[in-house]
C-alpha cells in the first residue's frame, strides 16, 4: 500500500510537523524521562481526580523545578492533561507507559541508536556505521553483540524478538508442510525459531549457522533446554563469499537476517543458497517489507529502523521494501512461488524455488 503518494497537509499542519521533527531528540527525552522516573505512574495511580506538581516531587524525591519542566513537556506532548493544577494522564501516556511496542522501540532507539545516531550523516557519507565507535572498535555491530553493555544487549534482542516471535506460531505450520524435516537456519541468533521448531513437532531437525559469537548464546539455552540432539551449530562468516554453505536440507530458513546486509551482500547469500539446495529445495524467508504494510504508522517504524543499519549496524543495509528486496530474489536466480504478507505485527513469508 502506499501511503505516500499525496500531501493532504496544509501549510499550517505541515509547519507544526516540521517542528515536531525540529525538537524530536527533546521530546523523545521528555517522554523517556517521564515514563522512567515514574512521574507518569504516579499520575496515573491517582486516576480522575488528579495529583498536583508538589505531590509528584514528593513521590519521586525529585525536585519541583524538574517536574515542572518535563510535565510541561508532557503537556503539549499528550502525555497529561491539566486541570484545576492537578495533573492527569493522557490517552497517549498511557501507550508510552504500557503499550509493548512503544516500550520496545523507545527502550531500542535510547539504549542502541541515540547516541550513534549523531554520526548519521559520517554514516550516510562514508556507507560505515560511524555510530558503532559508540560501542566499540567492530566493523559490524553482529561481532560485538556478545560484548556490548548489558542494558545494550536486552534492548537490542528485546526489539528483535518482538517483531518475530509473534509471528513464529503463525508460520510454523507453512514452513513444516510437504515433509520438510532438516533446515537450515542461517543467521538463527539466540536459537528462537530452532526452540519454536523443536517444540511444534518431535522429528525436526534444525542446524544454525551463524557467527561464533551468536552461536555461544544459542548454544548455551539450547543445552539449559536439553535439545542439543535436535540442533546443531555451524559457525560461519556469512559475509566471506568463498564460504559455500551445506548441502542436503530440505529447506534453508531466514527470519529477519536479510535485512542485515547490502542488497549485493543479499544476492551473495542467496547464490551460495541455490548452490546447497537440490531442485526441490526451497528457501523460506520471513522479512518485514515497509511496503506490505497495514498500517502507514507501521511503514514509519520500518523506515526510521533503517537509520539504525546505517549508523549503527553495518552502514549498508536497511528494512527493505519489497520491491527493492524481490529484485535480490530474482537476481539470484529464484523464483518466489508463495507470498503471503500481513503475517503478526509486519512480517511477509516467502518461498523461493530455484528457477
Amino acid at each position: 500500500m502506499n501511503f505516500f503518494s499525496k500531501d493532504n497537509k496544509s501549510a499550517l499542519e505541515a509547519k507544526e510537523a516540521a517542528q515536531w521533527i525540529a525538537f524530536g531528540p527533546v521530546i523523545f527525552q521528555a517522554a523517556r524521562v517521564l515514563r522512567n522516573t515514574g512521574i507518569l505512574e504516579i499520575i496515573e495511580a491517582a486516576g480522575s481526580a488528579g495529583i498536583a506538581i508538589n505531590s509528584i516531587a514528593e513521590k519521586t524525591k525529585l525536585p519541583v523545578y524538574g517536574v515542572r519542566v518535563l510535565l510541561e513537556s508532557g503537556l503539549s506532548l499528550g502525555l497529561v492533561l491539566i486541570n484545576d493544577k492537578k495533573y492527569t494522564l493522557g490517552k497517549t501516556g498511557h501507550f508510552i507507559l504500557h503499550d509493548p511496542l512503544t516500550i520496545t522501540n523507545m527502550d531500542f532507539v535510547q539504549d542502541v541508536n541515540y547516541k550513534g545516531l549523531f554520526y548519521l550523516e559520517e554514516s550516510i557519507r562514508t556507507g560505515k556505521p560511524a555510530g558503532l565507535k559508540e560501542f566499540g572498535d567492530w566493523q559490524t555491530i553482529y561481532e560485538g553483540l556478545s560484548k556490548l553493555p548489558e542494558q545494550v544487549q536486552k534492548s537490542w534482542f528485546a526489539f528483535d524478538h518482538f517483531f518475530s516471535d509473534n509471528a513464529f506460531p503463525l508460520v510454523l505450520p507453512q514452513v513444516y508442510k510437504n515433509g520438510v524435516k532438516n533446515i537450515l537456519d542461517i543467521g538463527g541468533n539466540t536459537g528462537k525459531w530452532a526452540i519454536a521448531s523443536t517444540s511444534y513437532a518431535p522429528d525436526i531437525h534444525i542446524t544454525i549457522m551463524d557467527l561464533p559469537g551468536q552461536l555461544n548464546v544459542a548454544k548455551a539455552k539450547i543445552e539449559q533446554l536439553g535439545l542439543s540432539e535436535r540442533v546443531s551449530f555451524l559457525p560461519v562468516n556469512i559475509l566471506d563469499e568463498n564460504e559455500k554453505f551445506p548441502k542436503g536440507f530440505d529447506v534453508i530458513w531466514m527470519s529477519q537476517f536479510l535485512d542485515c546486509f547490502s542488497e549485493a551482500e543479499i544476492i551473495s547469500i542467496l547464490k551460495r543458497c541455490y548452490d546447497a539446495l537440490d531442485e526441490n529445495g526451497q528457501v523460506i524467508i520471513l522479512e518485514p517489507f515497509w511496503d506490505r504494510q497495514k498500517f502507514e504508522i507501521a511503514a514509519f517504524c520500518l523506515q526510521q529502523t533503517s537509520l539504525y543499519f546505517t549508523a549503527l549496524a553495518n552502514g549498508t543495509s536497511q528494512m527493505y521494501s519489497a520491491e527493492t528486496f524481490l529484485k535480490c530474489i530474482d537476481e539470484a536466480g529464484f523464483d518466489i512461488v508463495e507470498q503471503v504478507d500481513h503475517i503478526g505485527l509486519s512480517q511477509t513469508l516467502l518461498k523461493c524455488k530455484k528457477r
